[in-house]
């Protein structure tokens, strides 16, 4: 494998090559990190670059696996976290002026089993200030940019995860989902994104957004890289209480490509509603070729689906507002205008509201899990819409207008407030060549057969294999 090669090469298939000793981790960390440095100030993925600190681990790393003590498909490949996991002696700025300078005291678990796992980390990347928000604009460090068109926004809040794994800058990253920031910039940059069930994966050494509606998850190129990093991550942890005690089951053995049988439903109410045409033609035409591939799909209804956003709007602006209320009180002016104007939004939600949203959300839940007793999964578009340009406030949609920033997350959101696992996966282009992703959603703690689903489909279509280099225009 050449040098450049290793930009858009899967984890799956350069863990191998480096298990045989054919490929050396120093050299896809070197190659890794020369691409960050020759464009990242076009993309603007990367807010902490740790050069030295990879190639120092990079070298060890290799001298473990040849001295045969190779630990599994994630041992010397490079990686990237979003800006708010807690790597110690590191800076986490949460994508915030108020935390510029701050340093974390010790590592998120995550963090620690990817660290057990032998991953190398390259640096921090971009987002959302503290995350609230699905388009990665950022007053502070600049909005990272969509690599499939440098104009356009790459979706949020871990927009510089999307950017960085889909322009090679990272094999793989971890993102964080509250309301679709791992599936969003994962649905408008062309990459795979994993959002598993609430519970399955701490959140401890992460900075809260909401606590009921955060989740973790990854963020790569291909369903089987989801599931290797799903499976290093995955599991109990003393230190976050909400985490699941349920076994954590072999995500790779999933990866099988049958699907026939399986039912899936297809919710067009909400969902098809507000919708481009260029996003609705191409999840069309994924449902159906995922029907050829054997799958029985019938259309489902879920009637509560309308309250959503007002319901997840009081329930993440309550919980987020409790996080930054004494920082509100002493550097109010030091966040972003759009940030600040949110938390103090939340401010306002009484108590009444805040759980007259928790009993819909056990409503909506018990909706959703009655249909998948009857369904195997759901699909859904991801985003509603394209990639848009990065200074649109609005979109306009059959003659309506929506405001980017809430219509972005529309068919994400309620899936946060169930906590089930969801994944987006590349499933065409837009005419313009934006990406478009297809949202496949299952029951509690069955990641192995969304990703059954989403592998099915990914290796029987060309999606994966296109990558935005060629649009890069400057390397």
């Amino acid at each position: 494998m050449r040098t450049e090669e290793f930009a858009f090469a899967s984890i799956a298939e350069l863990a191998p090559l480096i298990h045989r000793k054919e490929v050396s981790p120093v050299e896809v960390t070197q190659a890794h990190l020369d691409r960050i440095e020759r464009l990242n100030d076009h993309y603007l993925a990367y807010l902490t670059v740790l050069r030295d600190e990879a190639l120092a681990t990079a070298r060890a790393i290799e001298q473990e696996i040849v001295g045969g003590q190779y630990r599994g498909p994630l041992h010397g490949i490079p990686i990237a976290l979003k800006d708010l996991f807690a790597v110690k002696g590191v800076r986490l700025t949460c994508g915030s002026k108020i935390l510029a300078d701050h340093r974390a005291e010790s590592d998120a678990t995550v963090v620690t089993r990817l660290n057990e796992a032998g991953t190398i980390l390259l640096g921090k990347l971009n987002m959302h200030e503290f995350a609230w928000g699905g388009t990665s604009r950022n007053p502070h460090y600049g909005t990272p940019r969509n690599p499939w068109d440098l104009t356009r926004l790459p979706g949020g809040s871990s927009g510089g995860c999307a950017v960085a794994t889909a322009a090679g800058l990272a094999m793989g990253t971890l993102g964080t989902d509250t309301g679709g920031s791992v599936r969003i910039p994962a649905s408008l940059s062309g990459i795979v994104g994993l959002k598993p069930t609430y519970g399955r994966v701490s959140r401890f050494g992460v900075y809260p957004l909401s606590h009921s509606c955060d989740h973790v998850g990854p963020m790569v190129r291909t369903v089987a890289d989801a599931a290797v990093l799903l499976q290093a991550i995955a599991g109990p942890d003393p230190k976050d209480p909400t985490t699941s005690r349920a076994a954590v089951p072999d995500y790779t053995s999933a990866l099988r490509e049958d699907i026939r049988g399986l039912r899936l439903g297809l919710p067009r109410e909400y969902f098809f509603e507000d919708v481009e045409p260029a996003v609705r033609d191409g999840i069309t035409t994924a449902v159906q070729h995922l029907s050829s591939l054997g799958a029985v799909v019938e259309e489902v209804s879920i009637p509560s689906l309308p309250h959503v956003i007002a319901s997840s709007t009081a329930i993440i602006g309550a919980e987020a507002y409790e996080v930054h209320a004494q920082t509100l009180k002493t550097h109010s002016h030091h966040y972003g205008a759009d940030v600040r104007l949110r938390l103090m939004l939340g401010a306002c939600i009484q108590a009444a509201q805040y759980l007259k949203a928790q009993r819909f959300r056990t409503l909506l839940r018990q909706e959703m899990l009655d249909i998948l007793g009857r369904v195997d999964a759901l699909l859904t578009p991801t985003t509603l819409m394209a990639a848009s340009k990065i200074d649109a406030i609005t979109v306009e949609i059959g003659g309506k207008e929506f405001g980017v920033a809430a219509h972005i997350a529309r068919a994400t959101r309620p899936f946060n407030m169930t906590g089930l696992p969801a994944i987006s996966v590349p499933c065409g282009f837009t005419p313009a060549g934006l990406p478009i992703g297809l949202q496949i959603i299952g029951r509690p703690f069955e990641e192995t057969l969304l990703l059954r689903v989403a592998y099915t489909y990914e290796r029987s279509t060309p999606w994966h294999e296109r990558h935005p280099a060629s649009q890069e225009g400057f390397g």
